[in-house]
């Protein structure tokens, strides 16, 4: 209604810059001394890439930890609710009241299960909690997020991070995730299938916005006029997709790579998955990755469709995979840069304590 939102991080700077999305009026809030904390969904990074823009705290915990009831449905399997803050401290005390059982939302863990992941994810924190370093701690560095479309200042600030964990104490070792590359097409057919599932309830007959002009179809000119062009496409292509021509060739294929991609995950930590048992681990405690691809993009600057959807590539796996994942601000070119880090399912708390002591040591 008001247009797009600008990133407070320099508003004397003749060229505006955009503070992200979908997020980016939480970001802003917070970027712009607003509020202490702002909540947002995060589908496939829409919390922690405006975080990464606008230089704060951006962490989005793992699926079914705070509930969904309440939040407008984009992609159900992929939705979570997440915190923008300007320190890490405060996203915990906002975390801590959110995590809670909610019997109004199916995907919240159940109270039984949430009890279990909570003594593993103490159990490990408990080992730096006392602790002024992170000596102990083994940070993967996954090789396939080292993509064409880095630019040069986010790759010498994710540089930065990786000797500043040294530093620390921690262990660095390079990982493999070979299922990664195939995360950015994964993403798109699985959450434009279900977008165009949940965004079929938005006909103006129950509730939201209805067309004055009459029509045959009694829905028709309200989701003309209702819906933007961009969500228009993503509706089109979701439901392209469930077609019976499409469904074998891309909805379950998609289905199976996110399997692999959580299976890379797997194999890569050193904490197994509560959720089923794995065979393989590895040993890595957290992964540490950019944030975004670059700084903030320009307000006016013009860009080919296909590289938005590019940008999402360092963050969307963490949804498909279903694992927690926070961004920290650690560098800037003109405009902050972010680096994330990301655990195992169910090591939230885990994942915080290591972002502040990073994020605190810097």
């Amino acid at each position: 209604a008001f247009g797009p939102v600008i990133n407070p991080y320099d508003l004397n700077d003749k060229v505006k810059r955009l503070a992200g999305g979908s997020s980016g009026g939480s970001a802003a809030s917070v970027a712009a001394n607003m509020c202490t904390a702002a909540l947002g969904s995060d589908t496939g990074g829409s919390v922690r890439m405006p975080a990464s823009y606008c230089g704060i705290v951006g962490f989005k915990p793992s699926y079914g930890r705070c509930s969904r009831n309440g939040l407008v449905s984009y992609a159900n399997s992929l939705d979570t609710v997440g915190i923008l803050t300007k320190t890490v401290n405060d996203c915990s005390n906002v975390y801590d009241i959110i995590s809670k059982y909610d019997e109004q939302d199916p995907t919240s863990i159940p109270i039984s299960f949430r009890e279990e992941l909570d003594v593993k994810d103490d159990a490990l924190r408990s080992k730096w909690n006392n602790k002024e370093d992170l000596s102990g701690l083994v940070v993967g560095i996954p090789q396939e997020f080292y993509v064409d479309s880095l630019s040069d200042k986010v790759v010498d600030i994710w540089r930065e991070g990786i000797e500043k964990l040294k530093s620390l104490g921690a262990e660095i070792v390079s990982v493999s995730m070979p299922h990664i590359p195939l995360a950015l097409p994964a993403y798109y057919i699985i959450a434009l299938a279900e977008a165009s599932s949940n965004l079929a309830r938005f006909d103006g007959m129950k509730y939201g916005y209805r067309s004055e002009e009459e029509d045959q179809l009694l829905f028709s000119m309200t989701r003309t006029q209702g819906f933007g062009a961009e969500v228009q496409r993503r509706i089109l292509l979701g439901t392209h997709v469930l077609t019976a021509g499409t469904y074998e060739t891309l909805f379950l294929p998609a289905q199976k790579a996110r399997h692999l991609i959580q299976q890379d995950f797997d194999h890569v930590f050193n904490q197994a998955n509560s959720l089923y048992s794995t065979t393989q681990q590895g040993s890595a405690h957290v992964l540490l990755i950019p944030s975004a691809t670059s700084d903030a993009p320009t307000l006016n600057g013009r860009s080919e469709l296909i590289t938005e959807y590019i940008n999402d590539v360092m963050t969307l796996p963490a949804n498909l995979a279903g694992v927690p994942a926070i961004t920290v601000p650690f560098g800037k070119d003109k405009y902050p840069i972010g680096l994330q880090l990301v655990s195992q399912y169910g090591y939230d708390r885990f994942l915080l304590t290591v972002a502040d002591k990073l994020i605190n040591n810097h």
